[in-house]
């Protein structure tokens, strides 16, 4: 079985790591990689192949970063060619990111069966670019693999067969769990000279928080008056630099970062007191290293993180009341997440050896669709005499 694998920005590749190492261990299966991309500077992505040890990409597309539309058009153009010259089994796309959704377009166009590794997760925000991205990636993928038992439930409400989904986990712990044993607090004082949970960790990069300046002022002015009563670590994303320089001068006490490596961010993160974010992928990440969260923004599609408790929708105004909480609280959130136990690269590589074996089973409710399609054309037809 060949199986094209696709990457293009920071988050597809901690997903990806775990089902490359896992694709490796199976003769029946060969993997070609290919990295669009869309996150392309060192920071963004070499530093993370690094980290994660993951084999350079068979083709680099090159696609830099445009507007969204500009950016998918380029990359469903350029991916047309390592279609078709290595004619792939099934195409295996990550995430929510531009490159899942322009890849996703430009496979089923070819008439190529597409796998979608963390399905079914829906924020019910159609502004954001992201919840786009993973509806039209659904809708289009064959089979889909889910981390939480609600993104089964989105995908079936939303008509896509039952023998399609499959529950398999967060493919992103597998990379957190290996990563995160090696990060001690010795190494936290080593390389940031800071204390363990003496410290808050920020990240920000949603258009609906950086993209506009009067918005990010405010959050900022919250930041600065928090950081009065704990240091601030600020990795500034990108995208966020691009305002944030306006404003740049006017932060005092927070410590603002380029963009970290994986494992520095992951140092980071495991040690803090809070993370505030509007990150999906933090938001899984703290729930796992069981580190409180508090995401900036009015939803999540990551619902299992907030029910667990282990995160917080909030207003910029409510981020001081919220630390002040941490802060004078001992209580740790331990939870115990359905699948997050750093097995689910397997999982997935499981689900397409017996593919392999028997291509069959992929259709084993063949006859019931159809059965269910005649009935619905016969009580249309029905209705019309």
């Amino acid at each position: 079985m060949k199986i094209l694998v696709v990457v293009g920005a920071r988050p597809n590749f901690v997903k990806v790591a775990p089902i490359l190492k896992e694709f490796e261990k199976n003769s029946d299966i060969k993997w070609i990689l290919i990295h669009t991309g869309q996150h392309f500077s060192n920071n963004m992505s070499s530093v993370f192949f690094e980290d994660l040890k993951i084999p350079n990409p068979h083709e680099f597309l090159n696609i830099s970063s445009t507007t969204d539309n500009e950016q998918i058009a380029k990359m469903m153009l350029a991916f047309e060619a390592p279609l078709s010259r290595f004619n792939p089994d099934w195409v295996l796309v990550v995430g929510d990111v531009n490159s899942t959704l322009a890849c996703s377009m430009t496979a089923a166009k070819a008439g190529f069966k597409v796998a979608h590794v963390e399905a079914g997760l829906r924020s019910f925000d159609r502004t954001m670019p992201e919840e786009l991205n993973r509806i039209l990636t659904d809708h289009i993928a064959d089979l889909h693999f889910t981390s939480c038992r609600e993104a089964n439930e989105n995908l079936i409400k939303e008509g896509v067969p039952e023998e399609k989904i499959k529950f398999v986990g967060n493919v992103m712990i597998d990379s957190i769990k290996k990563c995160s044993e090696e990060l001690s607090g010795e190494e936290l004082r080593k390389t940031f000279n800071v204390e363990p949970r003496n410290y808050g960790l920020v990240t920000l990069h949603r258009p609906c928080n950086v993209d506009n300046e009067s918005v990010l002022e405010n959050i900022v002015n919250e930041l600065e008056e928090l950081s009065k009563e704990i240091m601030l670590f600020f990795p500034v994303h990108p995208r966020t630099g691009k305002n944030f320089a306006l404003l740049e001068k006017r932060v005092k006490r927070i410590k603002l970062l380029q963009p970290l490596s994986y494992k520095k961010f992951l140092l980071l993160e495991k040690w803090a007191k809070f993370v505030i974010t509007d990150s999906g992928g933090v938001q899984e990440e703290t729930s796992f290293l069981e580190v409180p969260c508090l995401t900036i923004r009015p939803n999540t599609e990551r619902m299992i993180t907030v029910s667990s408790g282990t995160n917080k929708l909030v207003k910029p105004s409510e981020l001081l009341s919220c630390v002040r909480k941490i802060i004078n609280s001992e209580n740790y959130y331990k939870v115990d997440l359905p699948l997050w136990d750093g097995l689910t690269a397997s999982r997935i590589v499981q689900v397409f050896q017996k593919l392999y074996e028997d291509p069959r089973i992929f259709y084993a409710d063949k006859d019931g669709i159809k059965a269910k399609e005649e009935e619905i054309v016969a009580n249309y037809q029905s209705f019309l005499s």
